[in-house]
């Protein structure tokens, strides 16, 4: 079945560079009720999805212009393989509809695409469009837009498990040996630093298996604004309340 989407106004116009003292270096979001925000308006839920995808670039404009260093995006989960398939494989062509449009844009701002999950268990045509990207942006070298696609917070624990005990029957790690460190160089994210902010749209106030071992101390941020309608503004309000927070990591 296919039809063609009513053109929807839905778009802010970028705000005056407010100034902010403290800015984190890597930001994670949730992003979180395309399907409500298509059925407040009598849409089908991908409508809310494509929606979606547009705000994903004006995020990564709004962190490009603020000097974050990473921006890390949930974009589809293990759980997510649960949805109706007809769903499922529309979200499935998102990033190929993505990459096709604003790659030429995240070449010019020097952007750097990842991605953390089971990659290999995605669409042949979903890893062929990612894996262009990736090819494409290497060695740029400012923000790193990481999407974390087909990923789950206890899949990755789990898969650093099996790995370190593989490593320790081979006689290639020794448990005396074994720390948070070294646990963190078996995870997706071994390469990054643990997230300083993570937000979350829609009013919902769960992680939902989202980076469950690098957020232990990672200030968290809920909007009940709905992702389609996560503009620039909302993203700096979100700024300027982590300006006002003491991270004191455990201590006083």
């Amino acid at each position: 079945m296919s039809f063609k989407l009513p053109f929807i106004k839905n778009k802010k116009e970028p705000t005056e560079n407010i100034k902010l003292n403290s800015i984190p270096r890597h930001v994670a979001i949730i992003m979180d009720g395309n399907g409500r925000w298509a059925k407040k308006r009598g849409l089908p839920r991908i409508a809310g999805h494509k929606e979606g995808v547009d705000v994903v670039q004006q995020t990564v404009r709004t962190a490009s212009k603020y000097n974050i260093k990473i921006l890390t995006l949930f974009t589809f989960s293990t759980e997510n393989w649960k949805r109706p398939k007809p769903e499922v494989k529309f979200l499935m062509k998102l990033p190929k509809q993505f990459l096709n449009t604003y790659l030429p844009e995240l070449m010019e701002k020097n952007v750097r695409v990842e991605t953390i999950g089971q990659f290999d268990m995605l669409p042949a045509h979903t890893k062929e469009a990612i894996l262009e990207a990736k090819e494409k942006t290497k060695n740029n070298d400012g923000l790193l837009l990481n999407f974390a696609i087909n990923y789950g917070g206890r899949d990755e624990i789990l898969q650093a498990v099996k790995n370190i005990a593989s490593d320790m029957e081979n006689n290639q790690l020794k448990i005396d040996d074994l720390d948070e460190d070294k646990f963190s160089n078996y995870l997706y994210t071994k390469t990054l630093d643990d997230p300083d902010l993570l937000i979350r749209t829609s009013g919902e106030r769960r992680l939902s298996n989202f980076l469950l071992w690098q957020l232990a101390y990672t200030e968290f941020w809920f909007t009940d604004v709905l992702w389609p309608d996560f503009h620039e503004e909302v993203f700096v309000q979100a700024l300027k309340d982590y300006e006002n927070r003491k991270r004191r990591y455990g201590g006083i």
